[in-house]
C-alpha cells in the first residue's frame, strides 16, 4: 500500500493518506463515466483539512503513488 498519494489538481497539490494509487484511479474513472464526481483529498500540510475535488471531464489530475515503508 502506498503511504500516500499525490494528486495535482488545478497547478495546486493535494495527498490522499492510506490509499493505493490504482484504488483512487478507480475512483476517478467511476466519476468520469457518470459525468462527474468528487474525490475527497488533503489539503495543506502539517495539520491537513479534508477537501473535495470535482472531477470532470477535461479537467486535468495528476496522481503519483509515494511509497510506504
Amino acid at each position: 500500500m502506498s503511504k500516500r498519494v499525490d494528486v495535482f489538481y488545478g497547478g495546486r497539490p493535494y495527498s490522499i493518506g492510506g490509499r493505493d494509487i490504482e484504488d483512487v484511479r478507480a475512483e476517478i474513472a467511476a466519476a468520469l463515466a457518470l459525468g462527474h464526481g468528487w474525490l475527497t483529498v488533503n489539503d495543506g500540510e502539517g495539520v491537513a483539512q479534508t477537501t473535495d475535488l470535482l472531477i470532470t471531464p477535461g479537467v486535468d489530475v495528476t496522481l503519483a503513488a509515494i511509497p510506504g515503508d
